[in-house]
C-alpha cells in the first residue's frame, strides 16, 4: 500500500517512515502543506497520515480540499490537545484520528484498520494503466494491449509493486518484502530470478527498451515511456 506521509517533524517522519515499511508499506514524505495537497491529490495513495500543524497552511484546510475531490482515507496527527481540532477533523471527513507523538505500532494498526473500512473503494480504483499494460488488481491480471499475460502469482505482486511507484527506485529488500511477504538472505537469488522472468513476459516496451531496470546496488525501477509515445 502506497502511504503519503505529511508533517513537518522531520525526526518523526523518519521514524514512522522506517517502521511502516518494516509493515509492509511504502511510504512518501511530504513536509509542507502546498507539497502534501498536491501529492495526496495525485491518485497515487491508497491513505494519507496528516498533521494538523503545517507550514504553509493547516492540516484542516488540506483535508477539506481532499474530500472535495477525493474519498482517500486520511488519518489525522496533532501535537495539540485541543478537542475541537479533532472533532473537526472528523467531521470534515477525516477517517481517523491520532495524538502526536504516534506510537509507531498504534499508528499501523489503525491504518491498517482504516484501509479495511475503505477497501471495497480501493477495489473500486485499483486498476492500474501503464504505457500499453493493464494491471487487474481485482481479477489478478495483466494484459498487454489486450492480451492477458501468463504472470505467476509472485510475478504479479512484484509487477504491482513496481507499477505502482512507477519512475522511482524501489529497493530491492523492500521490493522482496512487499511482493514475497519476506526479506532476502545472503546469496539469495530468488527476487532477481522472477524479474528475470517477469521481464521476458512482459517484452520490451513501444520505444524498445525494458520496462524493468535495474538500479545495481539499489535496486528496481519500473521505467515508464517518455514522450508521446507513453500511455
Amino acid at each position: 500500500m502506497n502511504i503519503l506521509l505529511v508533517d513537518d517533524d522531520l525526526e518523526l517522519c523518519a521514524l514512522l517512515k522506517r517502521y511502516l515499511e518494516r509493515e509492509l508499506f511504502s511510504v512518501t514524505l511530504a513536509h509542507n502543506a502546498d507539497a502534501g495537497l498536491e501529492e495526496a491529490l495525485t491518485g497515487k495513495y491508497q491513505a494519507v497520515i496528516l498533521d494538523v500543524m503545517l507550514p504553509g497552511g493547516n492540516g484542516i484546510e488540506i483535508l477539506r480540499n481532499i474530500r472535495q475531490r477525493s474519498d482517500l482515507p486520511v488519518l489525522m496527527l496533532t501535537a495539540k490537545g485541543d478537542e475541537m481540532d479533532r472533532i473537526e477533523g472528523l467531521e470534515i471527513g477525516a477517517d481517523d484520528y491520532m495524538p502526536k507523538p504516534a506510537n509507531p505500532r498504534e499508528l499501523a494498526a489503525r491504518l491498517r484498520s482504516v484501509l479495511r473500512r475503505n477497501r471495497s473503494a480501493d477495489v473500486a480504483e485499483a486498476n492500474i494503466i501503464l504505457d500499453e499494460l493493464s494491471i487487474d488488481i481485482d481479477q489478478h491480471q495483466v494484459s498487454r494491449n489486450n492480451d492477458v499475460l501468463d504472470l505467476t502469482a509472485t510475478e504479479f505482486s512484484i509487477l504491482c509493486v513496481l507499477a505502482r511507484e512507477a519512475g522511482k527506485v524501489v529497493e530491492k529488500n523492500r521490493l522482496a518484502e512487499q511482493s514475497m511477504q519476506r526479506s532476502l538472505t545472503l546469496y539469495d537469488r530468488s527476487l532477481d530470478m522472477h524479474l528475470s522472468n517477469l521481464r521476458k513476459k512482459l517484452g520490451p516496451n513501444r520505444n524498445g527498451d525494458q520496462r524493468i531496470k535495474t538500479i545495481r546496488g539499489i535496486g528496481y525501477i519500473y521505467s515508464p515511456e517518455q514522450g508521446e509515445s507513453a500511455a
